[in-house]
């Protein structure tokens, strides 16, 4: 392979990998079943046919996306063509989480290798059977040279780091996308970090709350709490709260019936110590519903807490488990205080039907992305950028940004031989007023 792929090149190959993800596709679902119960339904409404679909826009835009893009010349410049290339950063390192283990590895793999990049994935260690599946699809798909699965735990990944990239792209925790950008820093090496927060959920005096209640419910347990974007704490409102807290554990009931743990529609913690640091996070605090759990295989049931302290454990850090807590706000000023009291989240979601409420709060609070009337489901939408700001994240992808995200932009201006206009050379006498007015007019 050439060090440069072509574009043809390229799409022969997403096509390969298009063609072996639907073959081990049924192997995905089991891995993922293996690591923490994922059930079939989320397996392949949030990996595998994302990754397809994924695939399938990547391949039928990729030669409307790589092809030179002409834009208007700077009349200073007259005569010349202008246009923006993309090229490949070079050499890219995929660092991918355990929560969706297979989506988020192969996810920006697909857009790397469509830039042209050479990639080194390092999957998780807590999903060791979706690692080795990725690994298999990988060996199976690409030439060694080309892209490469790394495994291993934690000091691998920090061996990786420590090599030079042209381009490093992190999901995971806010604690760890420090290490990375720090370790990014020592080569000026530009990231991507997908990172994480505290994603607020407000329901104000006029939400639809049955719907709003389903439709938190199903972003709250979705992967078991486990996903980045999935509320983190509820801020209804005072008159509302008993009403909705009801409503809420009534949609629990209604997504995994009386006992949880039976339902085969509920997924696992990842690990022990992520279990434990789940049990943690509600000791001490008043339990509405849930908090039932068991080791042996690391359950714990959707669990909905009353008013914790904003100084308690669970109101500290991202949760990213079934824990929902619920605070009541009685004004504007209420929401504002808490909010305030957080770095930016990665998402907010706002249930209401006041249009003049929903644009204050979309003009106040800086955040990653989010929903009106729904969690979670800005995701979806491959015309719309996903990423944080600030402490959740730096940069953006999905769709023909993912594509951009790992393409350096090359400017190029294309000069005109049959005119040379005089007024940029030496010498400048008189040319001062007219050099003036000419920038002026632009």
């Amino acid at each position: 392979m050439k060090s440069i792929p072509s574009v043809s090149e390229r799409k022969e190959v997403l096509r390969k990998l298009l063609k072996n993800v639907i073959i081990h596709e049924e192997e995905i679902l089991e891995a993922l079943y293996k690591d923490f119960k994922k059930p079939k339904f989320e397996g392949i409404l949030s990996e595998t046919s994302y990754i397809i679909s994924d695939l399938k826009n990547t391949i039928k835009n990729l030669d409307s996306w790589a092809k030179p893009k002409k834009v208007f010349p700077s009349l200073l410049n007259f005569p010349s063509s202008d246009y923006i290339y993309s090229e490949p950063y070079g050499r890219v390192l995929i660092i991918s989480p355990w929560n969706y283990p297979f989506q988020l590895a192969m996810s920006p793999l697909i857009a790397a290798v469509a830039a042209g990049n050479k990639v080194t994935v390092k999957p998780s260690e807590l999903t060791p059977y979706t690692s080795a599946i990725i690994s298999k699809i990988i060996r199976e798909t690409f030439e060694v040279n080309h892209v490469v699965a790394v495994t291993g735990d934690y000091t691998i990944a920090q061996d990786l780091l420590k090599n030079r990239w042209d381009y490093i792209f992190f999901t995971g925790s806010v604690a760890v996308g420090k290490i990375v950008a720090k370790a990014a820093a020592e080569n000026l090496t530009p990231v991507t970090l997908e990172l994480g927060g505290k994603n607020p959920c407000i329901v104000d005096e006029t939400a639809n709350l049955p719907l709003a209640a389903k439709r938190i419910i199903w972003g709250k347990i979705l992967n078991a709490g486990q996903t980045c974007i999935a509320p983190d704490y509820i801020l209804v409102h005072h008159g509302m709260k008993t009403k909705f807290v009801n409503f809420l554990i009534q949609e629990i009931e209604n997504a995994l019936g009386e006992d949880p743990e039976t339902s085969e529609d509920y997924a696992r913690i990842v690990n022990l110590k992520n279990w434990e640091r789940q049990l943690s996070l509600i000791e001490n605090q008043k339990i509405l519903s849930g908090g039932e759990s068991n080791k042996d295989g690391f359950y714990l049931a959707p669990t909905l807490l009353d008013e914790p302290s904003l100084n308690s454990l669970v109101m500290q850090d991202e949760i990213f488990g079934p824990i929902l807590p619920i605070i009541s706000y009685e004004s504007k000023a209420d929401i504002e205080k808490i909010i305030s009291k957080y770095e930016k989240p990665l998402s907010l979601y706002l249930f209401s039907e006041n249009n003049k409420f929903i644009q204050e709060v979309l003009d106040k609070y800086s955040f990653g992305g989010g929903c009106i009337n729904d969690t979670v489901i800005h995701f979806a939408n491959k015309r719309l950028p996903f990423g944080g700001v600030g402490s959740s994240g730096i940069g953006a992808y999905h769709g023909r940004l993912s594509f951009d995200t790992f393409s350096h932009k090359k400017s190029i201006v294309k000069k005109g031989n049959w005119m040379d206009i005089p007024l940029r050379y030496a010498p400048y006498k008189n040319k001062v007023s007219l050099i003036k007015r000419i920038l002026n007019w632009l």
